[in-house]
């Protein structure tokens, strides 16, 4: 986990202005909902600790905001996504910044990564699949959290085919299955290329 020493929110130790001055110093840089030093390395929980303040409690964060943070994209989305990660409801929040999707993730599908609730890397990319019949703008973040570890691919394909039916299901599993065979094929490329390099 982050040490909060290492994590600048506006009006706690520093007030924007000066953090603001530190940006164009070179001292720090944009993180989530406040700044880091720029020297320090942009890891998961980092990033999840920088929306801690932002983060409704008793959620998680989900869709896109758990893609930027498990790694996907170099900045995150302009509003974040969170589910419930409790059984009961929860009155939705009035930030602008958030979209409150009013369905319960089990501890299940998810980690705590930054002192912060994520959906698991599955899940979120079953999340996201399963979104693109309503917000196809969402294939870009798919495809950065789906090329950061392949083998999810698979997984995320198994779980919707046997989720049965589930809206969006058909468009989630034909974009998957072509994104398996999409690097199918780049390792075979590469792998060519290799051959090639060897042997030339």
């Amino acid at each position: 986990m982050v040490h909060p020493a290492f994590l600048y929110l506006p009006g706690h130790r520093l007030a924007l202005p000066e953090l603001s001055a530190a940006r164009l110093d070179g001292h720090v840089v944009e993180m989530g909902e406040g700044y880091i030093p720029a020297d320090l390395v942009e890891g998961p929980d980092v990033r999840a600790a920088s929306l801690a303040s932002l983060l409704p409690r008793d959620t998680t964060a989900s869709g896109p905001t758990a893609a930027w943070i498990h790694g996907a994209g170099d900045r995150p989305p302009s509003r974040h996504h969170v589910h419930r990660a409790v059984a009961y409801r929860l009155r939705p929040p009035r930030d602008a910044r958030i979209v409150f999707h009013d369905v319960f993730v089990p501890a299940s599908d998810r980690m705590l990564t930054g002192g912060v609730s994520v959906t698991t890397p599955v899940r979120t990319l079953c999340d996201l699949a399963l979104a693109l019949h309503r917000d196809p703008a969402l294939l870009p973040c798919l495809r950065s959290l789906a090329a950061l570890s392949p083998g999810l691919l698979d997984d995320a394909h198994e779980r919707i085919s046997c989720a049965g039916r589930v809206p969006g299901a058909r468009r989630a599993l034909s974009t998957l299955q072509r994104l398996v065979v999409l690097h199918a094929e780049t390792l075979h490329s590469e792998g060519q290329d290799e051959v090639t390099r060897y042997t030339s």
